[in-house]
C-alpha cells in the first residue's frame, strides 16, 4: 500500500524551495528520492518543486510501495563471507582483499554484493546493481564493510557517510620513513585529465580531501612505514592520492605506487620476492564506528589485519 502524506507550510518556512521544505518534513528521504515521488497540492494548481511556498501552502505526498529485496542475476556464493555483525537492518562483514564490490562490464560474476544476496536480501535503494551498497572499498582493498539490508538503514547510513559522522580507520604499508609521528593531509582530489582511471590531488576544483595519519611502526633498512590513516571525507583513492602526492605511496599499488622507483634499492631476497609477487595494495580498512542508523547504538568493528599483510610484516620485522 502506498504512503500518503499531508503537509501544510507555517510561517517559519515561507518562501524556501517546496523540494526543500518536504525534504525538511521527511528527512529519512533524500531530496533526490523526494523528486520522484507524487506531489500535488489539494487546491489543484499546478506544482514545481522549485516553487516558493507560501503560508498556508497544502501538499499531499504519495510515497510508492517499495520492495526491499532486488532480482539480482547470477547470484551466487564464490566465498564464504566472514561476517562480523547481522540483524534486520545491516550487515557488517570483512571483506576479502581482491573482490570486486559489484558487477561491472569488466566483472559479471563473483563479487561481493552476488555474494551477500546469495546469503540474505538488501535494501534496493541501492539500485539494481548496487543494493544495499552504502561506501565501497576497492577491489585490492580489504577490511571492514557495512550494508544496508532494510530501506530506513539505507537512508540512515547514507545520510552518515555524507556527512562524515563516522570513524573510519585503515592501515597502509607504504615506503618511505617520516621525520613525524602524525600528520593531517588535506588536499581537493579530481579524477586525472591523463588518465580516467586515476584520481589527483588539484589546486582547483576537485573536491576537499582530509587524511589523518600517524605512524605505526617503521623499518629503516628497507624505507617501508606502517600508517594508520583516518578519513574525515571519503573521496575516491583518497589515501592512497594522499600518500602517494607527500611521497609515501601505498605498496603494491599499481596505479601510485611508483613501486620500479623503489623496488629497486630493496636488498632482501624474500622481501624481493614478496613484493613482485604480491597484487594489490597493501591497504586495508581496520576500523569502523557509526551509530546504528535504527537503534542509535554505538556499533565499533575492527578487522584483524590479513593475512599477505601479516606476511609482510613478518619479513619486515626479520630484515
Amino acid at each position: 500500500m502506498n504512503d500518503i502524506r499531508k503537509f501544510i507550510v507555517d510561517s517559519e518556512n515561507v518562501g524556501i524551495r517546496v523540494d526543500k521544505f518536504l525534504s525538511l518534513q521527511m528527512p529519512e528521504f533524500s531530496r533526490s528520492e523526494i523528486q520522484k515521488f507524487n506531489i500535488k497540492r489539494t487546491d489543484g494548481t499546478a506544482l514545481k518543486l522549485s516553487d516558493k511556498t507560501k503560508l498556508g501552502d497544502e501538499f499531499i505526498v504519495e510515497i510508492a510501495e517499495k520492495k526491499s529485496d532486488v532480482a539480482y542475476e547470477n547470484i551466487s556464493n564464490d566465498f564464504d563471507l566472514d561476517i562480523l555483525f547481522e540483524d534486520d537492518d545491516i550487515i557488517v562483514i570483512d571483506k576479502p582483499r581482491g573482490v570486486v564490490m559489484y558487477p561491472s562490464a569488466g566483472n559479471k560474476t563473483g563479487t561481493l554484493v552476488q555474494n551477500l544476496l546469495s546469503y540474505t536480501h538488501l535494501s534496493a535503494l541501492g539500485g539494481e546493481t548496487r543494493p544495499g551498497v552504502v561506501h565501497r572499498l576497492d577491489k585490492d582493498t580489504s577490511g571492514v564493510m557495512v550494508f544496508a539490508k532494510s530501506d530506513a538503514a539505507y537512508r540512515g547510513l547514507v545520510k552518515m557517510f555524507s556527512t562524515h559522522d563516522l570513524t573510519r580507520k585503515y592501515i597502509a604499508f607504504v615506503w618511505g620513513v617520516p621525520t613525524w609521528g602524525g600528520a593531517e593531509i588535506t588536499g581537493n582530489i579530481a579524477r586525472s585529465s591523463r588518465n580516467r582511471q586515476k584520481m589527483s590531488m588539484v589546486k582547483t576544483g576537485g573536491k576537499p580531501a582530509h587524511t589523518i595519519v600517524n605512524v605505526m611502526d617503521v623499518w629503516t633498512k628497507p624505507g617501508i612505514s606502517l600508517f594508520r590513516c583516518t578519513l574525515m571525507t571519503g573521496r575516491t583513492h583518497q589515501i592512497r592520492v594522499h600518500l602517494s602526492s607527500h611521497g609515501f605511496p601505498v605498496l603494491c599499488d599499481p596505479l601510485y605506487g611508483r613501486e620500479k622507483s623503489h623496488i629497486g634499492s630493496v636488498k632482501s631476497p624474500e622481501l624481493l620476492q614478496f613484493l613482485r609477487e604480491h597484487n594489490g595494495q597493501m591497504l586495508h580498512a581496520e576500523v569502523l564506528e557509526f551509530s546504528h542508523p535504527i537503534t542509535g547504538e554505538k556499533m565499533h568493528f575492527k578487522s584483524r589485519m590479513p593475512v599477505d599483510m601479516m606476511e609482510l610484516k613478518e619479513i619486515l620485522d626479520g630484515e
